[in-house]
């Protein structure tokens, strides 16, 4: 009977991702079947709407991956911004094409890399046509893949020491690394690696895989990417989750004392469990420097660990769901729905409005957090997922009837 539950379950979660990403295509590509006159402004492919949806899948894997390790290990980190800088650095200096990295490092007479994925692909299956479409989804495949395996490296070696810390020691200890490592990634020494304290630009980005003829866009991937990729690596964590891994993972933040005379290897599990969430934090910060056509390491502060954090804090922590929905949430609000009350607005008759200002945005923004955090202490989701909520009302309305 649990297995018929958790098949149901699995093509159930299947047929959203699918129906999710159907509707992401056709959203976007609304301007190639109909005149962009005729549409709002915003479903027009360089609409908010779309910034939205790209920076809130990006944001979603980084949750979901911070929530694995804060949320069902029980380990508390702040070294999310450290692996996605990792991730995408790694990403980006591996993609940079060939032939204009002396005009990305121009400052260093060159960059010290002088190859890059998909001209290695494109040497063996062509540069032009469906040979250099090839070329270009491996290339970006292989650069996503090493973006989280270094980040899940330097995870490993950091983690041998600092995971025999707990609670705030530990997150002082991994935020103390992400602050130092986005240091030395500006240092001008490696300037020909990570071009220093400039940005690292030219490598494959969203748009990217849009697909064109004759220099005209005939289909728009460039959100449909970002999903996919979001929506196959939480896959992958939640196959984790409610794996034999996952159960130790959640015994180990239930009770350290208890797990370990289970049999569960202490050490090891909050080492795999660190690793694996750096991993997909380096996947993250990789697609994020997609998002943003650059990777640069001042962007990369301890601001953005507290936004992924109070993302997972508010989605609820232990809920997967929960990130996901809070992500969107979070990034609509911070970058859309409230961008109006930055802006001055004055009345026919001269009036001004109060209060809208610059940064008066963030202030509102603070205070919906507050409401949320207050009456929803738990998250909106607290431990619970999305079929779960299913569930308990079908067994309402049957004990209803």
């Amino acid at each position: 009977m649990l297995e018929k539950k958790s098949n149901k379950t699995a093509w159930l979660g299947f047929g959203f991702a699918a129906a999710l990403l159907a509707l992401v295509v056709l959203l976007e590509n609304l301007t190639l079947f109909l005149p962009a006159a005729a549409l709002p402004k915003q479903l027009l492919p360089t609409s908010m709407l779309f910034t939205v949806l790209k920076k809130g899948a990006v944001y979603s894997l980084v949750a979901v991956s911070m929530n694995l390790l804060n949320g069902f290990t029980g380990l508390f980190s702040l070294g999310q911004a450290g692996f996605m800088l990792l991730g995408a650095y790694t990403y980006a200096i591996l993609t940079v094409p060939a032939d204009v990295r002396d005009s990305v490092y121009y400052l260093y007479g060159g960059s010290a890399v002088k190859f890059s994925l998909q001209g290695i692909f494109a040497s063996f299956l062509g540069s032009e046509g469906p040979g250099g479409a090839v070329s270009l989804f491996l290339g970006v495949l292989l650069g996503l893949i090493l973006a989280g395996c270094v980040a899940a490296l330097f995870a490993w070696l950091i983690g041998l020491p600092v995971l025999r810390l707990k609670s705030d020691y530990l997150a002082i200890a991994t935020l103390g690394f992400a602050e130092i490592l986005r240091a030395v990634f500006q240092w001008q020494a490696l300037g020909p690696v990570t071009n220093g304290a400039n940005m690292i630009k030219s490598f494959p980005t969203f748009s990217s895989f849009n697909v064109k003829v004759g220099g005209k866009v005939v289909l728009y991937l460039s959100t449909f990417v970002p999903f996919l990729v979001a929506i196959v690596c939480i896959t992958i964590i939640v196959l984790l989750i409610n794996s034999s891994y996952g159960r130790a993972f959640k015994a180990i933040r239930e009770d350290e004392i208890a797990a370990e005379a289970m049999g569960i290897n202490l050490a090891r599990h909050k080492l795999l469990s660190f690793c694996i969430s750096a991993f997909f934090a380096g996947v993250g910060g990789a697609l994020f420097a997609m998002y943003a056509n650059n990777a640069q390491a001042m962007v990369y502060t301890s601001t953005m660990t507290y936004e992924i954090l109070l993302i997972v804090v508010i989605g609820g922590i232990g809920s997967i769901s929960g990130s996901c929905i809070a992500t969107f949430f979070y990034v609509a609000c911070s970058e859309w729905w409230l961008r109006f009350l930055d802006q001055e607005i004055v009345l026919k008759n001269g009036f001004k409005v109060p209060f809208l200002r610059n940064g008066f945005r963030m202030v509102v923004f603070s205070v919906v957090i507050m409401i949320v955090v207050l009456f929803f202490r738990k998250g909106l989701m607290g431990d619970k997922e999305l079929p779960d909520l299913f569930r308990r009302r079908r067994r309402k309305e049957t004990t209803a009837k």
